[in-house]
């Protein structure tokens, strides 16, 4: 079909927004261990971090420690993806809990073979959103390759046996269409599905999956949900498989409750498991108004989650404190003496 002038010209001026793209930072490319080590020597967030980097060592070189890496905000899109592929890859995580957006809009949608795009603040989005491109602060995503990877994930859906299903157990399915349909390898879903490390997302429709897995259910009578109590009870049952649990949180919202929370469901199920050993959280939310995601770990220790003295809050912006934290980890090798736990088998697929 032909197109119109004006469809030429908004064309044009999309693909010229649209231009470059973002490029993901690589750990394996610099070695932050001599900057941190520097930092334990000054003040503020710089010792914060540089604790936080040494309790993370400490959760590496524990064999008795899962370590459980939760994630909230927009991180993939803000080029962060090699990290948490790099942790997987490595052995530096055991389990991942997730918000939606990260999973879904972001990694699946990178794997699929779609990009995150270079934008600006000061942008006209009235006139984004007429050519259909959406905006998270400096970056753009083209909005019709979105509607594509909710398609995608209806896609799934509809492949399914017809039931409840924790997030869990959809994400592998993700990561098993990325197996054989996936345009770009680069991808933490499939690297998890590969290494066989679960990935939790206990508000999984909040994200583009959501789209999709409505479009599902409205065409299916037989159809899939996501069942986000199997989501917590999956994750207490690792909870009691594991001797000891370390943290390691980039952000806080719904993840940073839902895995403090599985201490708490252990002991209601009759089960006498210990508080969180290690945690670190990298934040930049305030404590003052009682909001979860600036809760500290001392105030969790009330609740009977996180034990005190292997603790840290860096309050720092993740694009900034996340690729130093996992560089000095990595170039300490503590993770070469750590054998995939390969947690996903715990769960019959």
């Amino acid at each position: 079909m032909e197109i119109t002038h004006l469809e030429f010209i908004m064309n044009n001026e999309k693909s010229k927004l649209l231009k470059y793209r973002i490029e993901h930072i690589d750990i394996k490319l610099f070695n932050s261990i001599q900057l941190i080590e520097s930092f334990e020597n000054m003040a503020f967030q710089s010792r914060n971090l540089a604790r936080a980097c040494k309790i993370y060592d400490k959760m590496l070189k524990d064999n008795d420690c899962t370590n459980i890496l939760c994630l909230a905000g927009s991180l993939v899109s803000a080029g962060l993806k090699k990290v948490i592929i790099d942790l997987i890859n490595y052995n530096m995580i055991d389990i991942v809990v997730s918000s939606g957006a990260i999973i879904v809009d972001q990694d699946f949608f990178e794997g699929l073979g779609f990009y995150h795009y270079k934008g600006f603040i000061n942008a006209d989005d009235d006139k984004l959103r007429k050519l259909k491109i959406d905006r998270i602060y400096d970056t753009f995503i083209d909005e019709e390759n979105l509607r594509d990877c909710d398609n995608t994930i209806k896609k799934i859906a509809d492949s399914l046996k017809p039931g409840a299903y924790s997030s869990r157990e959809f994400i592998r399915e993700m990561g098993k269409y990325l197996n054989k349909n996936g345009k770009n390898s680069e991808s933490f879903v499939f690297a998890a599905y590969k290494k066989e490390v679960p990935i939790f997302c206990p508000a999984f429709s909040d994200s583009s999956a959501g789209f999709g897995l409505v479009h599902h259910q409205t065409e299916k009578k037989n159809h899939i949900s996501i069942d986000s109590v199997k989501d917590f009870k999956e994750l207490t049952e690792l909870k009691i498989k594991s001797k000891e649990t370390g943290l390691l949180m980039v952000g806080g919202g719904v993840p940073k409750n839902f895995v403090q929370d599985i201490v708490v469901a252990a002991d209601i199920l009759g089960v006498n498991a210990p508080m969180h050993k290690y945690a670190v959280q990298l934040t930049v939310a305030d404590e003052r108004d009682g909001a979860l995601s600036g809760s500290t770990f001392k105030e969790a220790s009330s609740w009977g989650k996180v034990k005190q003295g292997l603790e840290q809050m860096v309050y720092g912006e993740a694009t900034i404190t996340f690729p130093l934290l996992a560089s000095y980890a990595y170039h300490k090798g503590s993770w070469k003496q750590r054998k995939p736990k390969k947690l996903n088998k715990v769960f019959p697929h």
